[in-house]
């Protein structure tokens, strides 16, 4: 399974959203944005670590970090492996005695972990390539492509509803990317993969 590496670009939060925040991450070499909805409280864990704010008593995370270098465990890197139904899977890569453990976590707790240990964060690229959304210099390359090929095609038949919808989905994120609406951008995203996923099922 090919891994990219991702950086914390930062999270964002809105009125709409009950509390939770999108975190997002950033394709380290490439243009690609990850966004992730997670809790309050561990966007909160994520935030303090990266303003290095040390809170008066220690988080879950902190506590975590004391025991396993108490106890001389590593936090090798941190790996986004599995999307099922709109929800992420992460694993912690730790070491101990030399001896590699894979940890299963939510990836808010694995990146709150990452971030104390200063380890390395990395998502499956079959994730980036399903999840991410594309910055918008690329995206512009690629819309004019499109509109090269409805160029080369005109008088064709009309396209179907399906496409349709999902042009206008398309357009939607494009706009929630540009006001920096992350948690829209996730929705829209999400609701592009499901139209995507049942045309699949109807071919």
């Amino acid at each position: 399974m090919h891994k990219l590496q991702v950086d914390i670009l930062g999270l964002s939060t809105s009125p709409h959203t009950n509390g939770a925040y999108a975190l997002i991450l950033y394709e380290v070499e490439g243009k690609r944005k990850l966004p992730i909805i997670i809790g309050g409280f561990e966007a909160q864990a994520i935030a303090l670590k990266l303003e290095n704010i040390k809170p008066p008593r220690p988080f879950t995370h902190d506590l975590f970090k004391q025991v396993a270098d108490a106890f001389d465990l590593h936090v090798n890197e941190v790996f986004i492996d599995e999307l099922h139904n709109e929800t992420f899977y992460a694993k912690v890569i730790c070491e101990m005695g030399g001896v590699v453990h894979e940890i299963d976590a939510r990836p808010s707790d694995a990146i709150a972990i990452a971030v104390r240990f200063s380890a390395p964060i990395f998502v499956s690229e079959e994730i980036m390539n399903e999840a991410g959304i594309v910055e918008e210099r690329q995206k512009e390359d690629e819309e004019q492509a499109s509109v090269e090929e409805l160029v080369e095609h005109e008088g064709e038949d009309e396209p179907a509803k399906g496409e349709s919808v999902e042009a206008e989905l398309s357009s939607k994120l494009e706009d929630a990317i540009n006001r920096e609406d992350y948690e829209e951008a996730a929705r829209i995203r999400d609701e592009l993969s499901r139209l995507r996923k049942g045309g699949e099922g109807d071919a």
